[in-house]
């Protein structure tokens, strides 16, 4: 288990900009064309004495970013590769087809920590997670290690953020012979069903727990997303779970191919 998924210290931010951090994540996944220049309105009118600068900087400390194209998003690192996004119109059929990453901003009552998770696009399954209270991709590589122990994809797609665009990041998934995919600046439905798998976990988990301790939270959403991809249907599924699908068919295409390999042989 990676040091980050262990210590689990406060990041130093006031009360007040704690409170309204929770305010702006709401309303983010309620709006997420909001900029900071409209959340800012929106927050004036709640009752809220904020300026853009403000919500600006909030903002960026949570990953946060409005959905519309714009000139600057999530950036590289300096002289970080850039990949071309390699989704448009493909459809996506089984399980390891595609995968996908992302960060999120989770609160807690004195703090925040990050939250990265591997998808697998058509079984919506999580295939692992971390925790961390830093941005550094120590924590996203280490998931990438776990998730590549079970299999590989033929895409993962990410967005443009430093994490993922890192020589050792992309590296390790060259070294596996992953084509990599990233998101259009400013385009965050590029990464959709990771984004619609933060919206869920909010609402059916963390807004409803409100965990005071980083401990609680990795022990609570480790619960939510065994029932999340284990218990939980889906609609789009069919109403199948995704552990049933993404198992299910992918041994099923396992089965499959060694009937057509002993038919031959």
């Amino acid at each position: 288990m990676h040091r980050s998924t262990c210590y689990y210290e406060a990041v130093p931010e006031s009360a007040a900009n704690l409170a309204l951090m929770r305010r702006i994540d709401e309303q983010y996944l309620r709006a997420p064309y909001y900029g900071s220049r409209r959340m800012a309105v929106w927050l004036r009118r709640q009752g809220e004495e904020v300026n853009r600068k403000r919500v600006q900087r909030l903002m960026r400390l949570m990953c946060l970013e409005a959905i519309y194209p714009k000139r600057r998003t999530s950036m590289p690192g300096a002289g970080h590769k850039i990949y071309p996004y390699l989704l448009r119109n493909v459809a996506v059929t089984r399980p390891n087809q595609v995968w996908s990453a992302d960060i999120t901003y989770v609160p807690l009552r004195c703090g925040f920590l990050y939250l990265m998770a591997i998808l697998d696009w058509y079984s919506r399954y999580v295939l692992c997670w971390r925790l961390s209270n830093t941005l550094d991709g120590d924590f996203c590589l280490a998931a990438l290690e776990e998730a590549l122990q079970i299999t590989r994809p033929e895409i993962f797609n990410s967005d443009q953020g430093s994490q993922f665009t890192s020589r050792e990041f992309t590296g390790r998934l060259e070294s596996a012979a992953v084509a990599i995919s990233m998101d259009g600046r400013g385009r965050a439905l590029d990464n959709v069903f990771v984004e619609r798998l933060w919206r869920t976990v909010k609402y059916e988990d963390v807004y409803l727990k409100d965990y005071a301790t980083g401990a609680e939270c990795h022990a609570g959403l480790g619960a939510y997303l065994r029932f999340y991809c284990v218990e939980r249907p889906h609609q789009a599924l069919a109403y199948r779970t995704p552990a049933e699908v993404y198992w299910g068919e992918a041994s099923g295409k396992r089965r499959r191919m060694r009937e057509r390999v002993a038919a031959v042989t």
